[in-house]
């Protein structure tokens, strides 16, 4: 499984792209008419569209329509490979990586991949801060499997409410509580609120699903602090009309079967009863990164990125590029660039990385990198959103609309964005939700102990970060 390593002129120039996500995809996009071998390795076969995972956990959509096989994006391009395997380990001496195949049973590195050029995308994953041990209890939405496991619980709990008879644990079971107030929470928290007074309320007999209590906790004193302050009060209000409470400045310090348990800034605690607690605060940059950086001695920060220059390689490695997620972007004097964890810093990337390796190859200099601000949006529910575009400030249907626009541009795929266009139009017609299927992911994390006092539904289907 090595790439030939055979030099001599003849040898085209070799450039190997870890990560399918949105800084991969675009650095092999813009890479693909170079004069180059390009070679994709991601551990799924299929590039997500992570920005609407939190729909397929909450019954808007299903998996196939926010995610496209990478095989069938690059079909055409004939000096694109794509590899599927999960990186272990970078030789950045040897100039070389070594992969697990997917599907491999052996626990060994199995392949590897020489290169001239590599682009490392690999994201990252939701940080618990320390407190891994709660990801059983608290499961984020940053992949498919982890949607479908959401998604799970959430329609469990109503289910179990259904033929609960004690007050108490039927009012935990309606009790959701959602940790993290950035775009991902407010959004998740938006689409239960909905998803409980809009779409369910006429499929249940015993219980009024309406009464059900969303909670939005997040240590910071307003939602959505990276946007303007009078969006952050806009989006709580539109919260707020929806059923979700939002309890700012409480800090998590336990995680358990019945609840969480949170403290304010006087260090008062409170327990919440709750049997569906959803994860969306913090993420942490792929181990990858730590692996680089302990290679190159370059420094490392607090949410896992490795420090690179300004044209985005790592210290003493020029040949070697980190983006997205994992990148902690510097200066020429070494200084910390600030820049947003969103999609179009990682696609901009993507296409920067490509455009150097491009440009050395016909001998041309590249300038350093610089993000264009492409704006802020995040949706709450229906006809209503907040949206900061180039300082314009934008809430309520102008900004739904907006963003429902900016998403469809950004989907990979014709057939998604016409699949995705007309559940959301139907969606929007009946208030209701086509994806509503307790399923079982594989690779989900464990059953919920509350999820397990619920009715299993046994069902097989088939089917085929843009702000």
């Amino acid at each position: 499984m090595t790439s030939p390593s055979t030099d001599g002129a003849s040898r085209r120039h070799r450039a190997v792209v870890v990560g399918g996500g949105f800084g991969g995809l675009h650095a092999v996009r813009a890479l693909r008419r170079a004069p180059v071998e390009i070679t994709l390795v991601d551990r799924r076969n299929y590039h997500l569209f992570q920005p609407l995972v939190y729909q397929v956990a909450t019954g808007a959509l299903s998996p196939g329509e926010i995610a496209v096989p990478l095989r069938h994006i690059f079909q055409r391009d004939r000096n694109v490979r794509v590899v599927l395997g999960e990186v272990t380990r970078i030789d950045l001496h040897g100039r070389q990586l070594l992969y697990r195949p997917a599907e491999s049973d052996h626990g060994d590195d199995r392949g590897t991949l020489a290169y001239d050029s590599l682009v490392v995308a690999a994201g990252s994953s939701y940080s618990y801060f320390g407190r891994d041990e709660w990801g059983t209890l608290a499961p984020s939405v940053k992949s498919i499997e982890d949607a479908i496991e959401v998604r799970r619980r959430i329609l469990a709990a109503f289910e179990a409410a259904e033929i609960e008879t004690d007050s108490a644990r039927k009012q935990a079971l309606l009790t959701f509580v959602v940790v993290g107030a950035g775009p991902t929470g407010v959004e998740l928290a938006g689409q239960l609120g909905e998803l409980a007074r809009d779409a369910l309320p006429r499929d249940f007999r015993s219980i009024d699903t309406r009464a059900a209590t969303i909670l939005l906790v997040d240590q910071v004193g307003r939602v959505l602090p990276s946007f303007a302050p009078a969006l952050s009060t806009r989006a709580a209000r539109m919260l707020e009309d929806i059923g979700v409470t939002s309890l700012l400045g409480h800090k998590v310090v336990a995680v358990d079967p019945d609840g969480l348990t949170l403290t304010d800034s006087a260090d008062d605690s409170v327990h919440v009863s709750a049997r569906t607690v959803l994860w969306a605060a913090g993420v942490h940059a792929s181990e990858l990164a730590a692996t680089l950086a302990d290679e190159t001695h370059a420094r490392i920060d607090r949410a896992g990125r490795v420090a690179v220059g300004p044209d985005l390689t790592l210290p003493a490695h020029p040949e070697v590029f980190v983006i997205g997620d994992m990148a902690q972007v510097c200066d020429a004097s070494g200084a910390p660039v600030p820049l947003p964890g969103v999609a179009p810093v990682a696609m901009q990337q993507g296409r920067y990385a490509a455009r150097v390796i491009a440009n050395r190859l016909d001998g041309k200099r590249t300038a350093p990198f610089r993000y264009r601000d492409e704006g802020n949006l995040a949706t709450i529910g229906r006809k209503r959103a907040v949206a900061d575009i180039g300082g314009v400030h934008l809430s309520g249907l102008a900004a739904w609309i907006t963003w429902l626009v900016v998403h469809l541009f950004y989907l990979i795929g014709l057939q998604n964005r016409l699949l995705v266009f007309i559940r959301w139009t139907v969606s929007f017609v009946n208030r209701g939700r086509g994806a509503r299927l307790i399923l079982s992911g594989s690779g989900a994390a464990p059953e919920h102990p509350a999820a397990a006092a619920a009715p299993r539904l046994s069902t097989t289907a088939t089917g085929s970060r843009a702000r």
